[in-house]
């Protein structure tokens, strides 16, 4: 049975060289959404430890971060204001459950630091909406028990 990564690398027909080629707008935002990818994807291939809990954190976390990466990438190149706000909605939630993770398990959170919208940014960041957020994956929300 194939791994994510290897599953991954092979089901991705065009590498990111190429893809830049294809579409040079994009080449910024390909590079960076492809960078991403890779470092979740390898962050994820956690060894088991034999702590459930723990080894469970050690794959979410890089898939948390992997979105917010992901999500910086929209706000740095996309135009879609409806995409830029899921976006920073996304930042916000998944840091949060990051920082639930680490405290469920008893880390240290990280020291303050500025919020990675606040990177310079070719384009000003929309202001979040008051409105309760929505799951970003399209699933509902699970009871909980």
């Amino acid at each position: 049975m194939l791994s994510l990564q290897a599953t991954r690398a092979q089901s991705s027909a065009t590498p990111a060289a190429s893809a830049a080629t294809q579409y040079p707008a994009e080449a910024s935002f390909l590079a960076e959404n492809n960078s991403a990818m890779d470092k979740m994807m390898k962050g994820m291939d956690a060894k088991p430890t034999g702590d459930i809990d723990a080894d469970f954190a050690a794959m979410m976390i890089p898939h948390h971060q992997g979105a917010i990466d992901m999500a910086l990438a929209e706000l740095r190149y996309g135009t879609n204001e409806q995409l830029r706000r899921i976006a920073q909605e996304i930042i916000v939630e998944q840091q949060q459950e990051i920082n639930a993770m680490h405290l469920a398990l008893g880390q240290p959170l990280s020291p303050d630091a500025p919020a990675p919208t606040q990177v310079s940014s070719s384009q000003p960041l929309s202001t979040m909406s008051d409105h309760a957020a929505t799951p970003h994956d399209g699933m509902s929300m699970m009871p909980m028990k």
